[in-house]
């Protein structure tokens, strides 16, 4: 017959040695207890973390384990999701076994994978946004590609500037020559009222002469 407690008693004692600063102890009955878990360090020393509580049921290890996700740090909630799933299959895969230590560093793995997955995205970033400013580059030097719909579009902007320019200079000479008519007349009844001599001056010494 199995001695269960004495396998969950001598798992927990390996446990707390292979993870001496993690490894922490809730409660005695049920036997709960939580592991943090860090990936290895990312780009710029980044890390992931995750924080698994795990409570022994009665007929561990031919039971699975209960676990739950506790804490996380830098994970989003499909990261969450992929672990707890994680966590599930290695626990249906081992039943029968003592199994944390291998839970636990499924766990491990999949952290680092994380990492890992945050960097390559990272750098794709990256690499589209010189794509991308290298293209508006090439833009700014060589223009836009010539099409027949951008072409026709420039010429009936051209055409429609053209003909606003024609009409302001029609109407600007129409004003000028009205102008220039208006100065015409003006000078003739000029001529009109003083028809000898320059000025009124003049004139009025011509009249005296006369008489």
């Amino acid at each position: 017959m199995t001695d269960y407690s004495e396998e969950q008693r001598n798992e927990l004692e390996a446990l707390e040695s292979i993870y001496p600063d993690s490894f922490t102890v809730l409660s005695e009955k049920p036997t709960t207890f939580t592991i943090t878990v860090t990936s290895e360090a990312g780009e710029n020393d980044e890390t992931v973390q995750t924080t698994l509580k795990f409570t022994y049921r009665e007929k561990y290890p031919d039971e699975a384990p209960l676990y739950e996700i506790v804490s996380q740090e830098n994970l989003d909630d499909n990261d969450v999701t992929d672990i707890i799933k994680l966590l599930e299959q290695q626990a249906e895969e081992n039943l029968g076994m003592v199994m944390i230590f291998t839970l636990v560093s499924a766990v491990q793995e999949k952290l680092n994978e994380i990492v890992d997955q945050i960097k390559t995205r990272r750098e794709e970033e990256k690499k589209q946004k010189e794509r991308e400013a290298e293209e508006e580059e090439k833009q700014r030097f060589h223009g836009t590609p010539v099409t027949i719909e951008n072409f026709l579009n420039w010429k009936a902007k051209f055409d429609a500037e053209l003909l606003e320019i024609k009409r302001k200079k029609m109407k600007e000479e129409e004003q000028a020559g009205k102008n220039k008519l208006s100065d015409h007349s003006l000078s003739s009844r000029k001529q009109t009222l003083h028809p000898v001599g320059k000025n009124v001056e003049e004139t009025t010494f011509l009249i005296r002469t006369c008489r």
